[in-house]
C-alpha cells in the first residue's frame, strides 16, 4: 500500500522524526547521568552505554521511517541515521569550538548510527 506523499508532509515527518529522536536521547542520557551519580560507573560502561543510546535511536527513527515510507525503507532508514549523525556532529563542532582531534570513534559511530538507522527501516 504505496502512499503519495509530498515533499513538504515528508519534512516534516523527517524533522519530527529526528526532534523525537533527540528528545529521546536526552532522556536516555540524563537517565544515563543519575546511573553514573548513584552507581559511580566506569569509563568503559559509560561509553558503552552512550554507543547503545546511540544505536537504540537511530534504529527507533529509522523503523518509524520506513513504516510511514513503505517503500525503499532501508533508504529512509538510512538517511535517518545519517541525517541524526550529522546533526549530532554539528552539535559537537559548535560546542567544542572547531574540528580539534578527531575522535577515534568518529567514524565507527557513523557508521553504528547508519547501519541501526538503515536496519530499522529494513525491519518496519
Amino acid at each position: 500500500m504505496l502512499k503519495k506523499l509530498t515533499f513538504s508532509s515528508r519534512l516534516t515527518f523527517v524533522l519530527k522524526s529526528l526532534l523525537i529522536s533527540y528528545l529521546l536521547t536526552a532522556g536516555l542520557l540524563l537517565l544515563l547521568a543519575l546511573f553514573l551519580y548513584k552507581f559511580s560507573l566506569t569509563e568503559k560502561i559509560v561509553s558503552l552505554c552512550i554507543t547503545g543510546i546511540y544505536i537504540l535511536v537511530t534504529f527507533l527513527a529509522g523503523f518509524l521511517a520506513g513504516k510511514r515510507e513503505g517503500s525503499r525503507k532501508f533508504l529512509w532508514g538510512l538517511m535517518m541515521g545519517c541525517l541524526y549523525f550529522i546533526i549530532l556532529t554539528l552539535v559537537s563542532l559548535i560546542v567544542n569550538h572547531g574540528m580539534g582531534e578527531l575522535s577515534s570513534g568518529f567514524f565507527t559511530t557513523l557508521v553504528l548510527c547508519a547501519a541501526s538507522g538503515m536496519l530499522g527501516g529494513m525491519l518496519s
